[in-house]
């Protein structure tokens, strides 16, 4: 069963940096890794300093890493419906440029990318798959993806898939209005499929895991507080906290003094309001950890003898129950107010 990490926080507090140690790692330790990235703005080829492409490569011995073509994806699984539904537009009268633009939907390019995550997942050629999330409100978004389209493709294609199918060649004779053909409505299958799929990995607990990486940092911390909120209301497991960039202890120069004194308060801090999942601690580095063994030396030094492809931390996720007064839903959502 191949285990899934995705790590996700803030722009800019080193998110890929620690998901590219986490995979070193995790190869090092004798697992079959593939390392990848949603994050438009990649840079994975940067940290590991070697080109990287939409095809997994080889960067040592056990771990392939990638950075996806989104667009290819896009074209792989949306082609068809897409042309589909602009030749409807176009049909009633809106330009074809216009009908184009309509059809290219916000988000759909980093959807695919989670439904190539899933046929990897479940081709069993990797032991681990740790993916390099975009920044978090992009990550938010693409994880509300899933259930949005199959909700929408569901009502507005589903009921009447079968009727569209007996009577598409009376319509195209009759009236000459464009109605799907085999070729989209398998295509619309297959993306459902494709979509409850994904759904299922993202919400198995046992598969997949997010790992929140912050700074100590007011902003930072209070940014990765909403997200474990809005996490947990999908359903989606947290398992660890990551806070890079902390300030050791053998740093005496008096002018960071000050950072000093707040990164031990903002970690404390972050301990207990993140308590019962477990934070881990990546401290600053006197340079840059790019490439492979400086990762791996930083993963040594953030997980010490955790192993970092098992579950940190299982935490129970929404329920249903009956009760004498009727059904009951729990559902754990860490920081949220009562506004």
């Amino acid at each position: 069963m191949t285990r899934v990490l995705l790590l996700t926080g803030k722009g800019g507090v080193g998110k890929t940096t620690v998901a590219a140690a986490t995979a070193i790692h995790a190869a090092r330790d004798g697992h079959r890794v593939l390392l990848t990235s949603t994050d438009p703005a990649h840079s994975l080829a940067d940290v590991l300093a070697v080109p990287l492409g939409d095809a997994p490569r080889e960067v040592e011995a056990r771990l392939d890493a990638q950075q996806l073509d989104a667009q290819l994806r896009l074209e792989a699984h949306w082609s068809d419906v897409r042309d589909f539904l602009v030749g409807v537009l176009h049909g009633g009268g809106m330009g074809e440029v216009q009908a184009e633009e309509l059809m290219l939907l916000p988000g759909l390019d980093e959807l695919f990318a989670l439904i190539d995550l899933r046929a990897r997942a479940d081709s069993g050629e990797y032991d681990v798959i740790v993916v390099d999330c975009a920044p978090t409100a992009e990550t938010l978004r693409l994880l509300a993806l899933p259930d949005a389209l199959r909700w929408y493709i569901d009502r507005v294609a589903g009921p009447g898939r079968g009727l569209a199918r007996a009577v598409a060649p009376v319509a195209r004779a009759v009236g000459g209005f464009p109605m799907p053909d085999e070729r989209v409505l398998g295509a619309v299958d297959r993306l459902l499929a494709d979509l409850a799929g994904v759904h299922a990995l993202l919400r198995d607990a046992e598969r997949t895991s997010m790992r929140l990486v912050t700074n100590p940092e007011r902003l930072a911390l209070d940014e990765t507080q909403r997200l474990w909120t809005s996490l947990s209301l999908f359903g989606y497991a947290v398992d660890a906290v990551v806070v890079n960039r902390v300030l050791p202890e053998a740093v005496t120069d008096p002018f960071l003094a000050r950072w000093k004194q707040r990164h031990v308060e903002h970690l404390a801090s972050a301990r207990e309001s993140f308590a019962p999942v477990p934070v881990l601690v990546s401290h600053l580095h006197d340079d840059e950890p790019i490439g492979a063994d400086a990762l791996a030396e930083l993963a040594g030094r953030l997980y010490g003898r955790l192993d970092p492809t098992v579950v940190l931390h299982d935490a129970p996720g929404p329920s249903v129950a009956a009760t004498e007064e009727g059904w009951v839903l729990r559902l754990a959502l860490p920081f949220a107010t009562r506004e």
